[in-house]
């Protein structure tokens, strides 16, 4: 309130200044309202005018003759202060009113938790009166009372009501009462700014998740969009409601089917049939909550209802109270059964999972509705012109489209075929009249061919895998088999004669187009560079551009999965483009992702080959939480990939699909060893691992070399510091300082973290980096000129110049220096060259 005060204080006192000002006799005189208006008027065009603008003010209005211009700068200055104040007024009224929000929800869950150690005491004590009165009459025949729920008949409407009612009974105890053991998830942080706030079951039948949090919407509006399922949950493959009708107080009860696909081909789908009822408290709230019902209900056809498994939702979903000043405290409980029986056992621990329920689905419902509230208050900026709506629709396809290629449901046209004795990679087709992300213009096609495939990989970090396809594309992927998807999608005028010999430069440019609202998802514009090899079309651009949406690359995130999805689309980007994506799924799985304890206890440390640079543990620690982390630490990758072909193509799409996609795996499975800290090959170890000591050597040698060419120090040690700490300081250099082999081709091999910044990649992408390639054809002269004097007296200052990250973007430098490095040896007389260092000095993108 202090911080209110001041702000409409200094209001007050500007807006007095404002209001007068000094006439020839050096009083002060108050502006006329005529004066006043006709200065506002030029403030509403320009609030900031020159000299000259304010010069031709005083000659063109009159009224403003007799003020001196001094004084009509002075009062455009006072009016864009006094804007200012005000702004910082609405916004600190804005955070007062999150914070009180805010601080009534952590007081409810304060008295929530004070409510269950109460009632964990009093089973304490009943358990203990129990034990003793078994103890002292073991004879004693004890009676089990099991409470007998009155039978309802849910083909009737009084039967519903009945069940309507307790499911709202049942909700409200999970979502603000003790009817389920929460414990508190991992990284929460209370605050204006925060998410909300988020617990998991600890001890509970099924899985659950629970959230509560604070968003600037209005009631109504929040539980028509939570409602409307399928916009926010990703697995949400179709919700229906069969049969709505008035509860009799205000509400409304409906039963609905929904679908939802699996996650990888190694399971089946789950489907529910539930009864959801919409209601209001006294108190103003309002309540969506669902639960599932016994039998069949409706559905699919028997046929259809084959490929799912019927999954039990238990009493879940939103509690919504308004908030004083507008705005929204939200309660969501997702509460579910998910019939693990039914799935392999390594896929087991992924249906018992709650922070798995968490991710999915409390979470995401609470996001996105932050995410809609900030895109109608105008907070969030996207590129290329495109509307938010339209940018969730283009993310949703991608999505859902990858999904049916993973499902490949029969009620969507797919089918299985043979792919010539490839029992690891499955095949299916599909024709154009079921593909829904496949428009009507494009009826030449025959059908969409999927290639797909599910892993078990072993201790490797999902978020840093995906980070790397993404990054480095032209390590997995074929140009060429790009350009005929996009080639083949293009009908009409777009259309290529046939797909010309291309020659792929390498360089892909990533252009975002908008982030949510914690960057856990990304969309993305992908440029492929390509130039035709034909003689008559030399000068014409093969560009690629593939629409790609990138989540879960945190690699703190609880329990994530990481996913890369990508189709071809018009270089225009059209709202309507077709889209047929193909992508990768990884999907954590751990023995007891389960368990709650287990959740909490856990270290969550950063996977990255670089996390070692920041404290060096000791070896031993580091091999203990290697061994601990090989041993349970697990994921499942999905791969699909779809290819659009012409009718008379088909067996020979079909081969070159099994082909490309067994290509595929092998290059994953190669750089999955590489990221891997137990798959490092030895000798790769020495330069991927910073922590190891060939790191800490080389280190050595990187600032002996330095001092010996230049005669200065490249880091100030102190004589009593550890041989390590010349790792850390040569690591957090402001300086970008690369280390490249003396091949014929010399690739780098090292990299500070400021190197791997203007590089934008990674120590385990940085292997496959030529120095050569990351010069533009200037700095490629630069340093051919100075390389000779380089080899000759050891050492050579560069000139300014620009160079070229892995994403394609211009970085500048105002010099670079080069020195060889030598392995400096204990008697100083044999010291052999190692390598070649760059310093890269004052470096920015462009």
């Amino acid at each position: 309130m202090e911080m209110m005060e001041v702000a409409n204080h200094g209001e007050r006192s500007t807006s007095d200044s404002m209001n007068r000002h000094l006439d020839s006799n050096g009083k002060y005189v108050r502006y006329t309202s005529e004066q006043v208006e006709a200065l506002e008027r030029v403030y509403s065009e320009c609030p900031k005018p020159s000299s000259l603008r304010r010069q031709q003010l005083i000659r063109e209005c009159s009224i403003l003759a007799n003020i001196e211009p001094k004084q009509i700068k002075v009062w455009f200055q006072n009016r864009r202060c006094r804007d200012k104040q005000r702004k910082e007024a609405s916004r600190l009224q804005s955070v007062n009113r999150k914070l009180s929000a805010m601080n009534k929800l952590l007081m409810e869950e304060n008295d929530r938790l004070q409510k269950q150690v109460s009632q964990l005491v009093c089973e304490n004590g009943y358990m203990k009166q129990q034990l003793t009165t078994v103890v002292n009459d073991v004879s004693c025949d004890s009676v089990v009372t099991t409470p007998q729920h009155s039978l309802r008949d849910a083909n009737s409407h009084a039967g519903l009501i009945s069940i309507a009612e307790e499911t709202l009974a049942e909700f409200l105890s999970k979502a603000t009462g003790t009817a389920v053991d929460w414990v508190q998830m991992p990284g929460m942080k209370p605050g204006p700014d925060s998410v909300g706030i988020f617990a998991i079951s600890q001890r509970c039948s099924g899985v659950a998740a629970r959230a509560c949090g604070l968003v600037s919407l209005e009631p109504l509006k929040i539980a028509e969009i939570l409602k409307d399922r399928p916009s926010w949950y990703r697995e949400c493959r179709s919700l229906e409601v069969y049969t709505m009708f008035p509860a009799g107080n205000g509400g409304t009860i409906e039963l609905v089917y929904m679908q939802t696909y699996a996650p990888t081909t190694l399971a089946p789908a789950r489907d529910f049939w539930t009864l959801r009822y919409t209601t209001s408290l006294d108190n103003g709230s309002y309540v969506v909550c669902e639960r599932s019902l016994s039998g069949s209900g409706a559905g699919p056809s028997p046929a259809s209802a084959s490929q799912f498994v019927r999954a039990e939702m238990l009493s879940s979903g939103y509690l919504i109270r308004p908030c004083d000043g507008g705005g929204s405290i939200i309660h969501i409980v997702d509460h579910l059964n998910l019939e693990a029986w039914s799935v392999p056992d390594v896929l087991r621990p992924l249906y018992e999972s709650s922070k798995v329920v968490a991710q999915k689905m409390t979470i995401s419902a609470l996001r996105y509705i932050r995410q809609l509230a900030q895109e109608s208050n105008g907070e969030l900026v996207y590129g290329l012109g495109k509307q938010p709506a339209v940018l969730r629709t283009f993310s949703q396809r991608l999505s859902r489209g990858f999904n049916d290629a993973v499902n490949g449901f029969g009620d969507d046209g797919w089918s299985t075929m043979h792919c010539d004795g490839a029992e690891d990679i499955i095949l299916a087709i599909n024709s154009t009249k079921h593909l829904s992300n496949i428009s009507s213009s494009l009826s030449f096609l025959g059908g969409v061919l999927c290639a797909k495939a599910t892993m078990l990989l072993q201790n490797v970090p999902p978020a840093v895998l995906i980070q790397f396809l993404r990054e480095h594309r032209s390590e997995w992927a074929d140009f060429h088999v790009d350009a005929y998807s996009a080639a083949t999608l293009k009908a009409g005028a777009f259309a290529y004669p046939g797909v010309r010999p291309t020659r792929f430069t390498g360089s892909q440019i990533i252009m975002p187009l908008g982030h949510t609202i914690e960057h856990e998802e990304m969309l993305e514009v992908v440029r492929l560079e390509g130039h035709s090899l034909a003689q008559e079309d030399a000068f014409m651009s093969r560009d690629v551009h593939l629409l790609q949406i990138c989540t879960g690359i945190d690699e703190n995130a609880v329990g994530a999965c990481s996913e890369l999805i990508f189709a071809p689309i018009n270089e225009i980007f059209p709202d309507d483009a077709p889209l047929v994506p193909s992508g990768f799924r990884v999907i954590p799985i751990d023995a007891k992702t389960g368990d709650a304890q287990d959740l909490i206890t856990s270290n969550h440390r950063t996977l990255d080959l670089t996390s070692s640079l920041e404290v060096g543990p000791s070896p031993e620690t580091a091999s203990g939480n290697s061994s601990s982390s090989c041993s349970s630490s697990r994921c499942i990758l999905t791969i699909a990939f779809q290819f659009p072909f012409e009718p008379n193509l088909q067996e020979n799409v079909a081969g070159m699909a099994c082909q490309y996609v067994r290509s595929v795996i092998s290059s994953v499975q190669r750089v999955a060893m590489a990221i891997s800290p137990s798959g490092i090959s030895p000798g790769l170890g020495s330069k991927l691992s910073p922590g190891s000591p060939e790191a800490v050597t080389l280190s050595q040698w990187i600032s002996q070399s330095y001092t010996h060419h230049f005669g200065s120090e490249l880091v100030t040690i102190d004589s009593l510091e550890s041989n390590d700490s010349v790792l850390k300081l040569i690591w957090n250099h402001q300086d970008a300082i690369l280390c490249c082999t003396l091949k014929p081709q010399p690739v780098f091999m090292f990299a500070n973290q400021a190197g791997l910044d203007m590089l934008e990649t990674t120590l385990v992408a940085l292997q496959d980096i030529t120095l050569e390639k990351i010069f533009d054809e200037s700095g490629r002269k630069a340093l051919c000129s100075d390389f000779a004097k380089l080899m000759q007296q050891g050492f050579a200052c560069l000139p300014s110049g620009i160079c070229l990250s892995t994403m394609g973007r211009h970085v500048t430098y105002e010099q670079a220096v080069a020195w060889k490095v030598f392995a400096f040896e204990n008697d100083n007389n044999n010291n052999n060259l190692h390598c070649l260092a760059f310093s890269f000095v004052n470096w920015s993108f462009v």
